[in-house]
């Protein structure tokens, strides 16, 4: 006997508001951490999925004919953008924005491995409701009465009672959700993901906005602000580096922990731990990654610019025409020449483009590589042949120069070509995990290669090297392995926080090294290298503070407005103890930190959204003109003006 129902468009609209409500609330329950507190937050996430569903539902029922096929189709492109956030959750904890689909149509050639690996055949689940609907629509609703837009009226007055009802409780809860929150889980938590990418797409519209609007009075506080937190150098080290040479590398995924630490009893990185304790070679062990959402070119702008990455999407690919002066551009003032070396086609993440806005005179990109499939892996060449076939382009640069080496084979999902590495995988349980152990020892034993070879020709003395992990390898999807990889019984937040530490090491000829303490950030890398070298910063925009000054802000911020301290971690608003781990019994003790942050945060994006350095001269700076560099490759011109090409 067929199955009987209301014949009408309002059954079969219901029907799919249900439908996707179930959905997304599983969703949100099975693939999303994001920390639900008490009660009101748990109903709260109940209820944020509904006042989407019955609004773009409800579009449908303002046309007359096709409206199954639109509501079907509407069902589907939703479905589709919750399972894209799934993925992308799997991986990075964070949701898509706007500007993240923009970096797609850069990136989206490189990507195909790492999302590939974070699917499951059990992600049918969230298209099955779609599946349903598509069959109610062919077997049970196939001849229904006629909508009219009454309907539709009726359902949009709900649908916005239900938004401005989620609304104010949610700003019960969390006061200035809209205005003061940098941390999209709180977004998501309260509003849902649906809600989430409409206010999303109205902030990229207003970030848009912000340069035209903005003129050269906006620079006026945040020089204010520069000039009462500038740290002075400190003179012992002022100057200890003038004229040397400077070869910065990305140490690709790579986290602290791994420092010093052992795998059945075997050195997982022997060469970054000899550095660690050679004397000769500053060390800081409380260094901390403050990317955003454009991960490693996040972490080239904070370590070249000192001004903190924007908070959705990248800089790199949303601000590339900004006016910026970055390091390569300040040290033309000394003479110097800059490189970038990269085995990675020169459009990946908009670095021909981006590059020419920070002064850079030449990129060496995959083209002058040899990108054979034995060289290469995951997103471009393997570290190994990538620092040898780099050396003869070094070795052939006029000296004093800034360079820079991108590292790519320590990258998500780590999975090694079984000729590369004989070093053991862990063994806790979780295949990505595992394997960060073999690919972090190959980069271990590609950087001992280019040492020794930066020894062999005379470079390694008159240079000053900067390595640096760039960001997290091993998200928090991994915990399960990763309280055995430290042997602990939970991940606590402030453990989590720790796990965003990144290795920071320079190493100065001449000058005696030591494992620093201190708390610092990427943004501090800056004033700390150009101090060394003798160029003092304090006319620059910058947000950072030399980690050798006495005066150094002795805490670290991360992009979402936490941030740690020797003393206190803030972590979601909580306040905890950084020695134990506990909550601060004194919540207030986080209060002036936290005031700082927002501060900072603040002004830093309002030089970067508004694009505030092209109204702003350092003293004694030379502005650089983009428009003076091409990126031609080998067979081209890879020069700037006044510089020689290869």
């Amino acid at each position: 006997m067929p199955l009987k129902l209301n014949n009408s468009y309002m059954t079969f609209f219901a029907i799919t508001v249900v439908l996707f409500w179930i959905k997304t609330y599983a969703a949100y329950q099975i693939e999303f951490k994001l920390g639900i507190d008490n009660n009101l937050q748990k109903f709260l996430l109940f209820i944020n999925p509904l006042s989407s569903a019955l609004f773009f539902f409800g579009l449908a029922l303002l046309f007359k004919k096709g409206t199954k096929i639109i509501m079907i189709v509407t069902h589907f492109l939703l479905s589709f953008l919750l399972y894209a956030n799934i993925v992308y959750y799997r991986f990075f904890n964070d949701f898509i924005t706007v500007p993240v689909i923009m970096q797609t149509k850069t990136n989206s050639g490189q990507l195909g491995d790492s999302a590939f690996s974070l699917m499951s055949p059990f992600d049918i689940f969230y298209f099955t409701d779609t599946i349903i609907l598509i069959i109610l629509a062919m077997k049970v609703f196939n001849k229904l009465t006629e909508t009219n837009k009454k309907s539709f009226k009726i359902v949009l007055l709900f649908s916005i009672t239900v938004f401005l009802f989620n609304l104010g409780l949610a700003e019960k809860d969390r006061p200035q959700l809209l205005t003061r929150s940098f941390d999209r889980n709180y977004l998501v938590k309260y509003l849902g993901t649906y809600n989430f990418t409409i206010y999303d797409a109205i902030q990229n519209i207003k970030s848009s906005s912000q340069r035209a609007l903005a003129d050269s009075s906006d620079i006026t506080d945040v020089e204010n602000y520069r000039k009462a937190n500038y740290a002075q150098p400190n003179p012992v080290y002022f100057g200890k580096a003038k004229g040397m040479n400077v070869i910065y590398v990305s140490l690709e995924s790579f986290q602290n922990f791994m420092i010093d630490y052992k795998l059945n009893g075997q050195e997982v990185t022997p060469f970054l731990n000899s550095l660690a304790h050679d004397g000769s070679t500053f060390y800081f062990d409380n260094f901390y990654h403050q990317t955003g959402q454009g991960k490693t070119s996040d972490a080239e702008f904070l370590m070249e610019n000192s001004l903190y990455p924007m908070s959705q999407g990248a800089v790199f690919v949303n601000k590339a025409q900004n006016t910026y002066q970055a390091t390569p551009a300040i040290l033309k003032g000394a003479g110097y020449n800059s490189a970038v070396f990269h085995g990675n086609y020169k459009t990946f993440w908009n670095r021909n483009v981006m590059y020419k806005a920070l002064g850079y005179d030449q990129f060496f990109d995959a083209e002058y590589y040899s990108m054979t499939e034995e060289n290469t892996k995951n997103y471009g060449m393997k570290d190994k042949p990538y620092f040898k076939e780099s050396m003869p382009m070094l070795e052939s640069l006029k000296q004093p120069f800034y360079t820079k080496f991108i590292t790519l084979s320590n990258h998500f999902p780590f999975e090694m070509d079984p000729q590369d590495s004989d070093f053991p995988a862990g063994d806790f349980g979780d295949t990505v995990v595992n394997q960060y152990f073999q690919s972090a020892h190959y980069m271990d034993e590609a950087m001992q290669q280019f040492f020794n070879d930066l020894k062999a020709d005379g470079l390694y003395d008159k240079s000053v090297i900067v390595l640096y992990g760039d960001h997290y390898g091993i998200s928090e999807n991994h915990n399960e392995a990763m309280k055995k990889v430290l042997g602990v019984d939970e991940i606590t937040p402030t453990i989590n926080a720790q796990l965003q530490e990144v290795p920071l090491f320079i190493h100065v000829p001449n000058v005696k090294g030591s494992v620093q303490h201190q708390y610092g950030g990427e943004v501090d890398v800056r004033p700390t290298l150009l101090h060394l070298l003798g160029t003092d910063t304090k006319d620059y925009m910058e947000f950072g503070s030399d980690l050798l000054s006495k005066q150094h802000q002795n805490w670290a911020l991360f992009r979402n407005g936490d941030f740690v301290s020797p003393r206190v971690t803030q972590i979601n608003e909580k306040c905890y103890s950084t020695p134990t781990g506990e909550l601060a019994v004194d919540a207030t003790t986080c209060k002036d930190i936290d005031g700082k942050v927002k501060t900072a945060l603040q002004m830093s994006d309002e030089v970067v959204y508004k694009d505030l350095l092209r109204f702003y001269k350092p003293n004694g700076y030379t502005p650089i003109n983009p428009n003076d560099y091409e990126y031609l490759g080998p067979k081209g011109s890879n020069t700037a003006k006044g510089t020689k090409g290869n």
